[in-house]
């Protein structure tokens, strides 16, 4: 089936050379709340809600995807891959010519827990992130991933909601060349054509940085995939510097703190019961160690910035979303929706502008409640 083209309402951003993006990207990551873990007719509803869902954001001007190899989250062995086989059947399905999507996957780092991503994984030497590429190229069928990610790296940093470094839980960890080699290599082989870095700390990117300018053998990292969000602006402390001089664009994940700063999850008639923190709840360590629900300061800054969107008549995604996208450093805002009202609230942010009246309001709150969510 043919796809209906529109005018780009999505606004692009040259990531790279050859590589302009648009300012918002699918991260195609949710499963469906209904999904029973087996390829049954709930499988296939999720299948075609994905499609739609898809052709929505594509139709609307976005050309920018993001997965992951251990995507849908919270990640299980029987669903594993999912996410990106989705993505690669669809683009397969609706007949669109490659060059007008770009896609962005990740290597998941050493973890210890998912044993069904090759044991564990255990680290990210060169046969790991290999055998990721490759298995990764095969989920998406195609020949080439845009920007390929690492997506959290292979040493100990706090991360998550962790604020401080605990210099007793370092561990031996694959060197910064290693990784960097066996992405030149694949790019190289025409395998990935740009490499970026996820949930890094300042000292990471500039080891990296660092390196890739003693070797002009190895891949220049272009961007670096973190949060934030008016909960949480944390990168603008030592990120953002490294990020721009190092010209390292932000792609910023939970532009919405997991749907928190929509408001749904404390509205007076309690939050959907559909919601991913209500429905994974005790099953989503990452997600509720950083948005917990019962965080009193959390909460209170939420409620300030719903004020700040009610008072200048703007829709709370808007708000978020919209201060996100003003950032200097950030190339495009990834966001999740599961459904088409969600997606289209995210579309629409893109056409709004926030007066200088609108940011003193949020400074305000931000001053009082500085990111709750680290």
């Amino acid at each position: 089936s043919g796809l209906v083209l529109r005018t780009m309402a999505v606004p692009l951003f040259n990531l790279a050379p050859n590589l302009s993006v648009s300012r918002l990207c699918f991260a195609a990551l949710k499963p469906s709340t209904h999904s029973s873990g087996t390829m049954t007719l709930g499988e296939q509803n999720t299948l075609s809600d994905s499609f739609r869902l898809l052709d929505q954001a594509f139709n609307a001007g976005v050309n920018f995807f993001d997965s992951a190899e251990m995507y849908p989250v919270p990640q299980r062995a029987v669903t594993h891959g999912r996410s990106e086989e989705y993505l690669g059947r669809w683009i397969r399905d609706r007949k669109i010519s490659r060059d007008r999507i770009f896609l962005a996957t990740k290597v998941a780092g050493p973890s210890g827990q998912m044993t069904w991503i090759r044991g564990g994984p255990l680290c990210l030497d060169a046969t790991n992130i290999t055998e990721a590429i490759d298995n990764s190229l095969l989920r998406l069928r195609t020949d080439y991933i845009d920007l390929y990610q690492i997506h959290w790296p292979d040493r100990y940093v706090p991360m998550f909601g962790e604020t401080e470094y605990d210099p007793t839980r370092q561990f031996c960890s694959i060197s910064i060349e290693e990784q960097l080699g066996a992405l030149g290599r694949a790019v190289v082989e025409g395998k990935i054509r740009y490499v970026g870095l996820s949930n890094e700390t300042p000292y990471g990117i500039m080891k990296f940085a660092q390196a890739a300018q003693r070797d002009p053998c190895l891949p220049k990292i272009i961007s670096l995939q973190n949060s934030y969000s008016l909960l949480c602006r944390t990168f603008d402390s030592g990120l953002a510097e490294c990020c721009h001089h190092e010209r390292i664009a932000l792609l910023a994940y939970s532009p919405l703190a997991m749907g928190i700063l929509s408001g749904k999850y404390f509205s007076p008639d309690a939050s959907p019961g559909d919601a991913r923190l209500n429905i994974f709840r005790g099953r989503y360590s990452e997600g509720e160690s950083r948005y917990n629900l019962s965080n009193k300061s959390m909460e209170a800054a939420t409620m300030e910035y719903l004020g700040t969107a009610k008072r200048f008549g703007l829709n709370p995604v808007s708000l978020a979303i919209a201060f996100v996208l003003r950032h200097p450093l950030v190339a495009s805002v990834i966001f999740g929706a599961t459904k088409s009202w969600q997606l289209e609230e995210i579309l629409n942010a893109c056409q709004v502008e926030l007066t200088n009246e609108i940011i003193d309001d949020i400074n305000k709150t931000h001053k009082r409640f500085p990111n709750p969510c680290p």
